[in-house]
């Protein structure tokens, strides 16, 4: 059980991730741990949740709590009610702390909201994905542009910090439609916005239809245009953009998120959840069923896990930093692992820099404008 906790209270890590695994529907293009039309196992999870969590010795105090899926939201007040409440027993939030929690439209209710708020929740994150309704029929998405429209509006009036995710690069998507989602996310009251290129991972039913041509990517220059328009009109409308994915009215950057890109360590429970303790990662097991059984018996069920040598933690450290818009601090980061990247990965570093897709700004390395497109491939010349 020392997985999860480190040997003094304040060396602990000081963000804590908990995974719903439960929704109405599994969307073609989704690979993240969930079940689907399984409700009859919600008690058994958050009992499983409430015993894995009551390893938890001792109540640290935490910068950050993020409540992800699936779909949190699916659940109903009274369970949320009794997930929330399990997670703080362990873990209070600082105050001015981040409580995130991720929802879709469909499901959400005032009375839901109010809930959540009464509860501590200071940050929602909607999967809305699209404003096209060509395109969320295409992604298998429940509810209709309006509804996704009412429902930020609903949510903002309860809970100041909303954000949104959107999806581009979906088959058949056009750029006309793209921006048009665009456009409709700058007329909302949001002060954040996630924006990811779709990608087919291998076990989706999107994987399967591209193997059978049933699917389509769209052209490669064609996703490029989306996410160069993406960059430029949210930096229009005064969003940071902070990461490659990801936009923020200033002092709106998601901070649990920011504790990943930062290489730092944080506590995860659920199924699927990985974590992050002691220099040691370790994720739970991915079937939701064995792991509620385990948890169920009080026993810990892991998929992996592996204490990163130095290597593989400058390694990932680069990964994760190159993501961020600002970088890494080369100083910074010399002091934290003990080289100088510009020498450690010469080869990488200069040809990068030659090529035009990295620049050192204010001792600072940093993607270009031009790299932000290429990013996987740059960091592939690192690991």
């Amino acid at each position: 059980m020392d997985v999860y906790f480190p040997p003094l209270a304040d060396s602990a890590p000081r963000a804590v991730y908990v995974h719903v695994p439960f929704c109405l529907h599994r969307c073609g293009y989704c690979d993240f741990t969930l079940v689907a039309q399984k409700d009859d196992l919600i008690p058994s999870y958050l009992t499983a949740l409430g015993n894995e969590l009551a390893t938890v010795e001792t109540v640290y105090d935490v910068d950050t709590i993020f409540i992800g899926g699936g779909t949190p939201t699916h659940l109903n007040i009274e369970q949320l009610q009794q997930l929330i409440m399990a997670i703080t027993r362990k873990f209070r939030l600082v105050e001015g702390g981040e409580f995130s929690l991720e929802g879709n439209p469909d499901g959400l209710s005032k009375d839901m909201l109010h809930a959540l708020a009464d509860l501590g929740v200071n940050r929602l994150s909607l999967g809305v994905q699209s404003f096209d309704a060509d395109v969320l029929k295409t992604l298998e998405r429940h509810h209709t542009p309006q509804e996704a429209i009412d429902i930020v509006h609903l949510a903002a009036s309860v809970i100041e910090n909303v954000s949104l995710d959107l999806i581009f690069g979906v088959p058949g998507q056009s750029l006309d439609a793209w921006s048009t989602s665009i456009n409709v996310a700058s007329t909302l009251p949001l002060r954040h916005v996630s924006t990811y290129g779709l990608t087919f991972e291998k076990g989706t039913d999107f994987f399967r239809r591209q193997q059978h041509g049933q699917l389509f990517s769209v052209p490669d220059e064609l996703e490029r245009e989306m996410y160069a328009l993406g960059m430029q009109r949210f930096a229009e409308l005064g969003f940071q953009h902070y990461e490659i994915s990801n936009f923020a009215l200033p002092s709106f950057e998601c901070r649990h998120n920011m504790v990943y890109w930062a290489a730092q360590e944080y506590f995860a429970f659920g199924p699927g959840a990985a974590r992050y303790i002691n220099g040691q990662r370790s994720t739970n097991a991915r079937s939701v069923t064995r792991w509620i059984k385990s948890w169920l018996q009080h026993q810990l069920v892991l998929q992996d896990c592996e204490s990163l040598s130095p290597e593989a933690r400058i390694s990932e450290a680069i990964f994760l930093g190159l993501r961020r818009i600002g970088g890494i601090e080369l100083v910074e980061f010399q002091q934290n692992h003990g080289v100088d990247i510009r020498h450690s990965h010469k080869v990488a570093f200069e040809t990068n820099v030659e090529n035009g897709l990295l620049e050192v700004v204010d001792n600072r390395l940093r993607l270009t404008s031009e790299g932000r497109f290429l990013a996987d491939s740059v960091v592939i010349d690192f690991l």
